[in-house]
């Protein structure tokens, strides 16, 4: 009969009760969301047969394997579309692509409706959209054991993934290893608390009064290191959380608050590796090799059986790959080796906490900088504001003296400021409102020596938005007329901006999302320079709008009256006078859609 003495004696792999043939063993789920066996002593026949499935009671029987060192690559899908729905390299879907060819099984976790997480077993290749990608809590595998084991009874190659424990429960319920079995793990950092992911979700509806109809954690159009999570509502809008701002995550990799209790003292670390192969991000692949350092993703891959490199071998045509030593890996992957450490909060309160707050509470309790984090993160903010100062100005006598002209002493120590290079002609009259909330640096320059002049003209009365960080590189022209306004969202990252040359004449309003891509030379304007025509519905002005994430190509014009969707295209010298509907790609003269649903990163 299995026994669970205390809860880190488990780890919720759910072997017991599919090898219990008199169902005497169901799963009650504890105030922290994870399940645990409870055994019907009125059905239960001590036939043992639970205990011998249980991978912690059987870790000294199961974990070997026949090759003596893992060997070891880094890898990316020769598809860029699998890469970018990947939450690595997109190598699971390589491997899995064989199995589908082969008329087999693959199995992985998916997310049911409700977000929820089960593992599915399909020989469907439509379901590979669903099982590709981390889903960061734990996932049900009731009956999933008992799947695979028919399926390859039936003599049909299969090919399964799941968590480090989950698969050495599969290997001691199958007890013999098959030849059509192909064994997935990855690298495990912790495991968390469903009933945590689902109230994160639900902050979603809280704080933007519509439900998550759709979730993917390490969204690559940020990057891949931004470690994004991007969930869509029920009502069309997107929303992006980095891993800066995601309090999920923090909670996870920071403070260690919501893993399985067995995480914390896990006995699948280390070597050898019970799967046949075992995947995780390659942190570091800029060491290794550049051209796969796409800030896509980039797979580690770890081969640790024969069977395993024999199959891997076949999967060789849909990847790029490097060799990598084994000693490489061990450094920038400290969960291969080292369970995770204890919660830094209470962890007990925390959990009580969670049944009568909403999570974006939660968050501010518990997922929060102390003091000495909050004054190491000001004192980087001023070294990084002075470092920028200096390389902006140069030190020469006339940006600084626009710097301080245009610049209140309480909005420089905040680090909100107008940065000027050399070489930018500035008029701002007394009337008009500066709304800077970042660094708005105007004339950044690729070209340290060049005298390439920058313009910026706000008039009386007009407005000059500037939400977050966000840079106007030398040459260009901006003007906002009397009573006008113009708004960028800026953005975090680094690219946010505009490239060489851009023009932006605002005689009403243009409104410019985060996360901004302008190319070399691209015009946008409101207006028709005063210009009118002899037909009824003629107007000179038009308010433009620009949501986020939308990449402005060289040379292209917006003109007035448009509205641009988000993470858009515009192609390069496009000629755009109607709206451009999101995630699409618009070209030529006048610009027409030539690609929809697509996803793009700087």
């Amino acid at each position: 009969m299995i026994n669970i003495p205390q809860k880190d004696y488990c780890c919720g792999c759910g072997a017991c009760g599919d090898i219990c043939c008199h169902n005497a063993i169901s799963f009650s789920i504890d105030k922290e969301g994870f399940w645990y066996p409870l055994v019907d002593k009125s059905k239960c026949t001590n036939c043992s047969l639970c205990e011998k499935v249980c991978p912690i009671v059987n870790i000294n029987i199961i974990k070997k394997n026949d090759l003596e060192h893992s060997v070891c690559y880094a890898a990316e899908h020769k598809n860029l579309e699998v890469v970018f729905d990947s939450t690595s390299g997109g190598i699971f879907s390589a491997l899995a692509e064989i199995t589908y060819k082969e008329k087999g099984y693959v199995g992985g976790a998916v997310f049911s409706e409700n977000f929820s997480i089960k593992h599915l077993i399909s020989n469907d290749k439509n379901d590979l959209t669903r099982l590709r990608s981390s889903k960061y809590a734990q996932s049900n595998l009731s009956g999933f054991y008992k799947k695979v084991k028919i399926n390859l009874d039936n003599d049909e190659n299969v090919l399964v993934c799941g968590c480090p424990c989950q698969m050495a429960a599969l290997r001691a319920f199958l007890k013999n290893d098959y030849e059509n079995l192909i064994i997935v793990d990855f690298i495990c950092r912790g495991i968390n608390s469903p009933k945590v992911f689902r109230k994160y979700l639900d902050s979603f509806e809280e704080r933007y009064g519509s439900p998550v109809v759709y979730s993917k954690a390490k969204s690559k159009e940020y990057g891949w290191r931004s470690l994004t999570h991007k969930v869509i509502l029920a009502d069309g809008r997107t929303y992006y959380e980095t891993g800066n701002e995601n309090n999920f995550s923090k909670g996870y990799l920071r403070l260690n608050i919501y893993c399985r209790p067995s995480c914390y003292e896990c006995k699948f670390k280390g070597f050898p590796r019970i799967a046949d192969i075992t995947l995780g991000d390659f942190w570091g692949i800029e060491k290794i090799d550049t051209t796969l350092d796409k800030n896509l993703g980039t797979s580690l891959v770890m081969i640790n059986s024969r069977k395993g490199l024999k199959y891997f071998e076949k999967a060789i045509q849909r990847i790029n790959f490097v060799s990598v030593p084994f000693e490489f890996i061990l450094d920038g992957n400290p969960a291969l080796t080292k369970s995770l450490n204890s919660s830094v909060v209470d962890r007990t309160a925390f959990f009580k906490d969670l049944d009568n707050m909403a999570f974006t509470d939660i968050a501010i309790k518990y997922v929060k900088d102390n003091k000495k984090q909050l004054l190491k993160k000001r004192i980087r903010m001023y070294l990084k504001l002075l470092y920028q100062i200096a390389c902006t100005t140069r030190f020469r006598i006339i940006p600084i003296c626009q710097l301080i002209k245009y610049n209140k002493i309480k909005n420089i120590l905040k680090g909100n400021i107008l940065l000027p290079a050399p070489y930018c002609v500035i008029d701002i009259k007394k009337t008009a409102h500066l709304n800077i909330n970042g660094v708005f640096v105007l004339g950044a320059k690729k070209f340290k020596n060049s005298k390439l002049e920058t313009r910026l003209q706000v008039g009386n009365g007009a407005s000059l938005i500037i939400e977050n960080d966000f840079h106007i590189s030398y040459g260009s022209d901006i003007e906002v007329f009397s009573g006008a306004t113009l708004r960028f969202g800026g953005g975090i990252n680094k690219n946010s901006g505009s490239n060489i040359n851009c023009t932006i004449i605002c005689a009403e309003k243009i409104d410019i999302g985060k996360e901004i891509s302008i190319g070399r030379n691209v015009t946008i304007r409101d207006n028709n320079g005063g210009h009118y025509l002899n037909r009824r519905e003629y107007r000179n002005t038009r308010p433009v709008i620009i949501k986020d994430k939308v990449w402005l190509c060289e040379g292209c014009t917006i003109m007035s009256g448009v509205n641009i969707g988000e993470g858009a295209i515009v192609g390069a010298h496009a000629f755009v006078a109607t709206d451009v509907p999101s995630h699409s790609l618009v070209m030529g003269n006048p610009a027409s859609i030539r690609d929809e649903n697509v996803l793009w990163k700087y």
